[in-house]
């Protein structure tokens, strides 16, 4: 199963893209055998104006056809690491082809947008920004690819 982020704004060189590049490529190699990635990071450019309506056109338009959407919002479902993976294993196991994940803007994700995810996700009650939702999505990716092939790297309960 694919894996897109879909996010709006451009990362520049530096530590956070530096973070998300280490995590997609872990989860690269990683979730190869079990089916799951590669991920792929697809910016949306946010500078065209228009605020998160045309954000969520932006993103709708780069979806990929068939792709099952999540959004990344802070009233979203809050999930464990564990509950992550097992979330990412049903997809697979589904037969689901594509999954997509959207972040939006410093003004966050429209409404029609989250409305029509096929689910919410949150990273936490607090509001994070929105640059750094990239590196701890993928952080969790690969996170969840150790869980599932019971690596090391995932510890906790």
């Amino acid at each position: 199963m694919r894996v897109a982020i879909l996010a709006v704004g451009r990362l520049k060189s530096g530590p956070e893209a530096d973070l998300v590049a280490d995590y997609l490529a872990r989860f690269a190699r990683a979730g190869r055998a079990l089916g799951l990635g590669p991920a792929t990071v697809i910016e949306i450019d946010g500078r065209r104006g228009g605020g998160p309506e045309a954000e969520a056109a932006l993103i709708a338009a780069k979806l990929p056809a068939g792709a099952r959407l999540m959004a990344l919002d802070e009233r979203g479902r809050a999930m464990s690491s564990p509950e992550f993976a097992s979330m990412l294993r049903r997809h697979a196991d589904s037969g689901l082809r594509d999954l997509a994940f959207a972040i939006g803007g410093a003004d966050g994700l429209a409404p029609g947008l989250r409305a029509r995810a096929d689910d919410a996700l949150s990273l936490g009650p607090m509001v994070w920004p929105h640059m750094l939702v990239r590196a701890m999505l993928a952080e969790q990716l690969y996170r969840a690819a150790s869980i599932l092939g019971d690596g090391p790297y995932h510890r906790g309960g």
